[in-house]
């Protein structure tokens, strides 16, 4: 049907909307439906772990200060003026040329290295090191990782100076991007490297001392320090306590490398951040944005940026490992695919998507073709990079990002007052600040507020997880579903699989949703639910009737053929005012241990509730102890 031209309507002609009357219209429908609040505001908004408010609704009054320009200070909108595309860094823990090669060759565009320095040689021998990035990570031997890196570098340019490449033979690096913002990786020597030697002064300061001198004057293409904020991150902290924690740890950096007599421009141009990126794609992108503001404060403060670079902070960004899960590993993708779009969304300028096998062990080939496919996908086919800054100007965002910013600001002038990153982290102050927040988080993941798919909802106890080889040397830090699936393995190890009963009661569209909710939470302890079938005549009054006071039928009976011991009723709040009590009894006979219910309300017969928001690992971990299995 084709509308006529002049029945259609431009948005001038609608009537304008205005806060006031959205706020009439939310309340008219959090009342229908039993929503009592003086705001819609006040009902719908939620508070992140740093206390920044989260609104139902975001309009143009909500936007801050004028964020600058890309490439400008404060760098809000990013850090390189032309835009353009991310370094594709994957990692790689174990000496594997064949590995490598893989990967360069399939769009990889800079390698992060964690390998020990006599390795290097071998992976590095068919690599081009002037068309990729490299970043090494040796912990206590980074100085002999550096070392052993420029003696490749200086092979490879002498073996350059004695001969010429031959026509079209391949780089083996795929189509490597710009490294390090020092303009296009092709306009490199041959053998001239990029990247970062991962020195960390606080561990280490003579040796990043030492490195970021040899840097400034020889190697103008690598910087020497990393400032990793990852660790503040998998310890369970908030995005604003890992911003906080990054920068002062920059700023201890700055005063190490001037104290060694570097200039300020010399000191910020040898500092990369590394942030994790997490499946919350709105806090990512303004964890990053309020990354370079912060920094750009900083700069400002120390007078950076009078010869026209260093000023800009230079993020490596990296999919988070506490969310990554090690039961139905397969989710992994989903979230390493959002975390690389907020990652890239919010300009960081290197990103490294985790294999979704990470937690299993070494990842294998497949796991790594999909890694650096994720960012092909969002290159390629979406378009991701396509646009300088496409978060800039949303209301949500920049609101976000001010407001991210604002509270790690806090933390960091706290840290300072403290007396400096060092001593925060001797004192305690900083593993206390985490643990407290890791605790709240924790008590999130066990009322599964903060759902983790595959793991606490949706769990496939039928699964097959993949087996890897161990990973060397694998990073402590805590994992967000690592009580649930502390369960399950202990569930898979028992020679019979725990399981519980589920008393449904009544016709199926009465049930079915408290069963599917009650068998969701079971299962995502590894605990087998086992239901009657077809439903068993509780809700039948005659049935109910034909022996006063219980209900003998299939539901006890089906009860005791299962072989469970504990059951949970599953139905209506009117059947269960009906029933509960007769069917509880009857399962109290068939030899019941305990009796749940799923929903609300007090029952004779009726030990304890499931519901939304319950303590869903409380429950778990008490249906165990129930079944006599020890944890």
């Amino acid at each position: 049907m084709t509308v006529p031209p002049e029945e259609l309507r431009s948005a001038a002609d609608f009537p304008p909307t205005t806060r006031e009357r959205w706020r009439e219209l939310a309340l008219g429908v959090l009342r229908k439906s039993g929503v009592e609040a003086g705001s819609p505001e006040e009902a719908l908004a939620s508070l992140t772990y740093d206390g920044v408010t989260i609104a139902p609704l975001y309009d143009a009054s909500d936007l801050p200060d004028d964020p600058g320009l890309p490439g400008a200070a404060p760098y809000v909108r990013g850090a390189r003026p032309e835009g353009g595309s991310w370094e594709v860094r994957q990692r790689h823990e174990v000496a594997d040329p064949e590995a490598v090669l893989a990967d360069l060759e399939n769009g990889v565009t800079s390698l992060w290295l964690a390998l020990e320095p006599e390795d290097l040689p071998r992976v590095l021998d068919r690599v081009h090191l002037e068309l990729i990035s490299i970043t090494l990570d040796a912990g206590e031997r980074t100085r002999e990782a550096a070392e052993a890196l420029f003696a490749v570098a200086e092979g490879k340019r002498a073996a350059a100076a004695g001969r010429l490449r031959a026509p079209g033979e391949s780089a083996s690096a795929g189509s490597a991007g710009p490294a390090d913002g020092r303009g296009p990786a092709g306009e490199r020597e041959p053998g001239e490297l990029a990247g970062n030697l991962g020195a960390d002064p606080l561990r280490d300061p003579r040796t990043a001392i030492d490195l970021a001198r040899r840097c400034v004057a020889d190697l103008p293409g690598l910087r020497a320090v990393v400032v990793d904020g990852t660790p503040y991150h998998d310890a369970g902290g908030s995005d604003a306590e890992e911003l906080g924690c990054s920068v002062a740890a920059g700023v201890a950096a700055l005063r190490i490398l001037t104290g060694a007599g570097l200039g300020v421009d010399e000191a910020f141009g040898q500092l990369e951040f590394r942030y994790a990126a997490t499946a919350d794609q709105f806090l990512t992108i303004a964890k990053l944005r309020a990354a370079r503001r912060l920094w750009a404060r900083v700069a400002e403060v120390c007078g950076a940026g009078a010869s026209g670079h260093g000023a800009g902070q230079r993020q490596h960004a990296v999919t988070g490992s506490a969310m990554m899960t090690a039961r139905d590993p397969w989710v992994n993708m989903l979230r390493t695919t959002l975390a690389c779009f907020a990652a890239g969304t919010g300009g960081a300028d290197a990103v490294t998507v985790q294999p979704f096998d990470a937690r299993l062990g070494l990842p294998d080939a497949f796991a790594r073709r999909i890694a650096r496919n994720t960012h092909a996908l969002l290159v390629e086919e979406a378009g991701v990079a396509r646009v300088i800054d496409p978060a800039g100007g949303s209301w949500y965002v920049e609101r976000l990002t001010e407001e991210l910013a604002g509270k790690a600001w806090e933390w960091f002038q706290e840290i300072e007052r403290a007396g400096g990153m060092a001593a925060a982290l001797e004192s305690g102050l900083v593993a206390g600040r985490l643990a407290a927040t890791w605790e709240r988080r924790s008590e999130n993941i066990a009322h599964r507020r903060d759902p983790i798919t595959g793991v606490s909802e949706f769990p496939d106890l039928a699964e097959r997880v993949p087996v890897r080889r161990a990973r060397p040397g694998r990073a402590g830090g805590v994992r967000y579903a690592q009580e649930f699936e502390a369960l399950r393995d202990l569930a898979d190890a028992q020679e019979s699989r725990p399981k519980v009963f589920l008393a449904t009661i009544g016709p199926v569209a009465a049930h079915t949703a408290r069963a599917s909710f009650a068998a969701n939470l079971f299962q995502s302890g590894g605990i087998a639910t086992v239901t009657a079938a077809p439903p068993g005549p509780g809700a039948d009054p005659a049935a109910v009737a034909a022996v006063p006071g219980v209900d003998p039928g299939r539901i006890a009976a089906a009860f005791a053929a299962s072989g469970a011991e504990v059951a949970c009723l599953c139905s209506s709040d009117r059947l269960y005012g009906e029933h509960a009590e007769a069917v509880a009894a009857a399962l109290r006979q068939a030899g019941a241990r305990k009796v749940w219910l799923a929903g609300k309300g007090e029952f004779a017969g009726v030990d304890a509730n499931l519901y939304a928001g319950c303590d869903a690992l409380g429950v778990l971990r008490t249906t165990f102890d129930d079944l006599g299995v020890a944890r």
